[in-house]
């Protein structure tokens, strides 16, 4: 298979060992005088605003309200997951950049324990911090694995279209870059039936077409080049035309990566 696996194979013994869990902490968040003064409610209905397109201090501003809160309506909504999970994917330190995830998990597993709005966000919102909170470690990913394909399965069952299909787009990379039985829950058919639906479903993101390109050249069959390259290709263009807000430079890396994979063996401009 010619896609880099996300996790590496990793041994029955190293596996059963077990290993540390996520990080512990929370990421100090400065300039907290120039926050707006904001109360639960105002932050609940506001909610809807605050994402990719909203500059970093706003999204730590929030997080602080909800650090501090005790109101059962704004603890037991996914934003508090959400907004980990923005911070997180724009910080460059790892340590950090860890911390932030795993606090989104936490917030996660708070709102499950209230009766919530809505499951299938909270779940997938859980889904994507941890699974940003383990990738740098294998043993931890190995460990996390059937929590990640469960969380993401609950999304999918319950808002499969939140995040222009992120539950698809998801669960299918988790089974496209997992290891394969026996280590591990990694299956390359269910990860093109999902990442081909997502295209399908929910044409106008550009990590749906990354993905299942990636899908499509972990064949390893020339037969499917052309499509591997109409998929990157549109998914670039998507990318580049549209309003991607923070997230832009985070997923133009991906891109950048598969494209230097593709490089030895196809041009994908042609």
């Amino acid at each position: 298979m010619r896609h880099a696996r996300l996790f590496a194979a990793v041994s029955v013994l190293a596996f059963l060992a077990g290993c540390a869990g996520l990080q512990s902490g929370h990421v100090q968040i400065d300039r907290l005088s120039d926050c707006p003064k904001q109360t639960a409610d105002e932050l609940v209905a506001q909610q809807s605003r605050l994402g990719p397109l909203s500059d970093t201090h706003t999204l730590e501003c929030a997080l602080t309200v909800l650090r501090d809160s005790q109101d059962i309506a704004l603890l037991r909504t996914s934003l508090g997951s959400r907004l980990c999970l923005h911070l997180a994917e724009r910080e460059t330190n790892p340590e950090k950049r860890e911390k932030l995830a795993a606090e989104g998990v936490e917030f996660a597993e708070a709102a499950l324990t209230h009766k919530v709005d809505e499951d299938g966000p909270v779940h997938y919102y859980l889904a994507a911090n941890l699974g940003l909170a383990v990738r740098e470690h294998i043993t931890v990913a190995m460990k996390n694995l059937s929590r990640l394909e469960s969380e993401m399965k609950q999304a999918l069952a319950l808002s499969p279209d939140i995040d222009d299909g992120g539950p698809m787009r998801l669960l299918g990379a988790l089974y496209l870059k997992a290891p394969s039985w026996p280590n591990g829950i990694g299956d390359l058919d269910k990860a093109l039936e999902l990442l081909a639906k997502a295209v399908k479903e929910h044409p106008g993101h550009p990590l749906n077409h990354l993905f299942y390109a990636q899908a499509l050249w972990s064949e390893d069959d020339e037969a499917v080049l052309t499509q591997v390259k109409a998929e990157f290709a549109q998914g670039e263009k998507l990318l580049d035309e549209g309003n991607w807000g923070y997230n832009k430079a985070a997923w133009q890396k991906e891109f950048d990566t598969f494209r230097q994979e593709l490089r030895g063996a196809v041009s994908v401009g042609q």
